[in-house]
């Protein structure tokens, strides 16, 4: 994943990509953070492995959609724009997301697999959602889902 990102930087510097430079600049810088932040913990680990990478590049695409919806609340359609244009960029390193239909399913799976029949135990079902499925789907759309579900 890091080799991707690499290379990814690297071409669109050379293709002078101003917008998707500073996006993957800005990715690079978080996951350096967050390598920074594993080495603090003491578990001797320098870097942080792809599903962390995965999730990050998620939290990321999160940030962004509330965003978007902040600048067009405020009639900054340019601003929600390149915020869409990040996006893309950004999800152009996660695997194909899972449709709602999808998710649907995989929560009802989960729910009969687990035994779970209440609100309490959706924190039993997302976090097997979060082991299982990591990077392929939006984890807000399953928590939505489970809430439905287990009601």
């Amino acid at each position: 994943m890091r080799e991707r990102l690499n290379q990814a930087l690297r071409d669109a510097t050379k293709a002078k990509q101003q917008r998707a430079v500073a996006t993957l600049r800005l990715i690079r810088a978080a996951l350096k953070d967050r390598d920074i932040a594993a080495r603090g913990k003491g578990g001797g680990v320098e870097n942080i492995d792809d599903d962390e990478i995965m999730a990050m590049l998620q939290t990321m695409i999160r940030q962004r959609r509330d965003s978007i919806a902040l600048y067009e609340k405020g009639g900054r359609d340019d601003l929600a724009q390149q915020e869409r244009e990040e996006i893309a960029i950004i999800e152009g390193f996660l695997p194909e997301q899972m449709s709602e239909d999808e998710i649907a399913k995989v929560v009802t799976d989960l729910v009969s697999e687990t035994g779970a029949a209440s609100i309490k135990d959706m924190g039993r079902v997302m976090g097997l959602l979060r082991e299982r499925y990591a990077g392929q789907m939006d984890f807000a759309k399953a928590s939505a889902a489970v809430k439905q579900r287990l009601a």
